[in-house]
């Protein structure tokens, strides 16, 4: 007989309504994320435009609210005037974060009219590596105002004729880390991340600004950096960032599994800094958190073939337990969206991404594509707090950890709740057991499992369903009591609807 696990779902235990831009994801020039991603001009199923249609439509399923770019450590170094204006004229560049060769074919018009395929929304990163102030409120000026001055009218002179209004805007990226191009201590870009907030408002007074916080928690300087920054920057800011990837170290699984622990720890962590510097300044305004990096990642990080255009880079192949993984950090984000408000998936395509591409040939999904696409697609409308009541296992970093979490949605509109859960245990099913007397007269519609007999199972372009989600899972509703059978090592997602008259 199987260990169980309990949840109660009740509308008392909300969380908050959900910000459609935590389902978010970001595009870099880095690797194939651009070239050989999202644009790839000559291929059978490229438009006009050298988008790629089949890369399009997978991302259309996505829902994806919102899309970073074009940075990354990328930004730190990039002249985004190289990027506009006639391609034919545009400079090849060094690229020095990656050490690459920029083309400069892809760049910000190029993006939006992308995006705009796309239907979803930018977040523009401004560089504060090699330039600042300066370059952000010109960048601002060419996408926002509407014309009469020189950066609005160059836009016009590219055939852009309406601004484009871009509201969201990161103030670089990761400036903590020495890795970074123009890194700088906490005092330093915390001054220049402020007078560039002020400028940049000048321009377009509308703008939601984000502050870079520790590129991770293992930083040395982390949390100091953040209470640092916003001490500078509290009143001229929004949001923020947080950034994390999670690897899985051969023989630590059960580790690996417990990896949203550590994310949930380090959101806390952050809360704590905003509020106390919101007590320290005596604000009545509350700095919420953009997690606009976070993935499961053990790719080789270095570029094996310097100064070449769009080097394969990053191009992990996920396995069933890397989508499991990832699908708790999702519910991670959930669980918080009182503060989180924004979350980008990084990256998109083949940089550590969702969606893999061969240069010509097809495109497929892999593995995480599921859990985001899922979470996008059903887990719309206000999170509820599941009060996960389940057994344990040890593990030297967590200690002890549940075996099974989750979190609901509820879409008032849609008359729908979902409920996303993991199962963690590596040996055995569980039973989930779910006290659902205040929603008797709701009905599960779907039960679909992501699982594998082999968890270290994934997708190729040869075998491109390999692992995919079945809806074959047995949850069921009676007498206000659900129950489901969650697989070892599974991502499960329980639908529920209204039952109609």
């Amino acid at each position: 007989m199987s260990e169980v696990a309990k949840i109660t779902l009740h509308p008392e235990l909300e969380i908050a309504e959900i910000d459609p831009r935590v389902y978010g994801s970001f595009v870099e020039h880095l690797g194939r994320g651009v070239y050989g991603g999202i644009y790839e001009p000559g291929h059978p199923t490229a438009d006009e435009n050298g988008f790629r249609g089949d890369v399009l439509e997978l991302v259309k399923k996505l829902r994806l609210s919102i899309v970073r770019y074009p940075g990354g450590n990328f930004v730190s170094g990039y002249n985004w005037e190289d990027g506009v204006g006639p391609v034919e004229k545009r400079p090849r560049k060094l690229e020095l974060a990656f050490r690459a060769v920029e083309t400069n074919q892809f760049g910000l018009n190029e993006f939006m009219a992308w995006c705009k395929k796309a239907g979803t929304l930018p977040m523009m990163a401004v560089n504060l590596g090699t330039r600042g102030l300066d370059a952000a409120r010109n960048i601002v000026e060419y996408c926002n105002h509407p014309e009469g001055t020189y950066w609005s009218d160059l836009r016009r002179s590219h055939g852009i004729g309406e601004a484009y209004k871009i509201k969201l805007w990161c103030l670089g990226n990761e400036m903590d880390g020495p890795w970074q191009i123009g890194h700088k201590t906490a005092e330093e870009y915390g001054r220049l991340a402020n007078e560039t907030a002020k400028v940049m408002r000048q321009v377009d007074r509308d703008l939601e600004l984000v502050a870079c916080g520790s590129s991770n928690s293992g930083m040395p300087t982390y949390p100091d950096w953040e209470a640092t920054v916003l001490d500078h920057t509290y009143e001229h800011v929004d949001y923020i960032s947080l950034h994390s990837y999670y690897g899985h170290e051969k023989g630590q699984t059960g580790n690996f599994l417990a990896k949203s622990l550590d994310m949930e720890n380090m959101i806390k962590t952050i809360i704590a800094v905003c509020d106390y510097t919101k007590a320290k300044k005596r604000s009545r305004k509350t700095i919420n958190l953009s997690f606009d990096e976070w993935n499961v990642w053990f790719a080789d990080r270095a570029n094996k073939i310097p100064w070449s255009i769009a080097p394969a880079w990053g191009e992990s192949m996920y396995t069933l337990v890397d989508a499991v993984v990832f699908g708790s950090l999702m519910i991670a984000l959930l669980k918080h969206t009182d503060r989180i408000k924004i979350a980008c998936q990084s990256e998109m395509v083949n940089v550590i991404a969702p969606i893999m591409t061969k240069n010509g040939g097809p495109c497929w999904r892999q593995t995480i594509f599921y859990p985001l696409f899922h979470a996008s697609v059903y887990g719309r409308g206000r999170a509820l707090n599941l009060n996960v009541k389940s057994p344990v296992y040890h593990d030297d970093e967590f200690d002890a950890v549940p075996f099974i979490d989750g979190v609901a949605t509820v879409d008032d509109e849609n008359e729908s709740v979902t409920i996303f859960a993991v199962n963690r245990n590596l040996e055995e099913k569980m039973t989930l057991e779910g006290d659902v007397r205040e929603f008797a007269d709701y009905k599960v519609v779907e039960h679909i499992i992501l699982t594998s007999d082999d968890i270290m199972a994934g997708n190729t372009v040869e075998n491109p369903n390999n692992v995919i989600p079945q809806s074959n899972g047995d949850a069921t509703m009676d007498a206000g009591k659900l129950t489901a059978t969650l697989p070892r090592v599974s991502w499960n997602v329980i639908r529920m609807e209204r039952k109609r008259s």
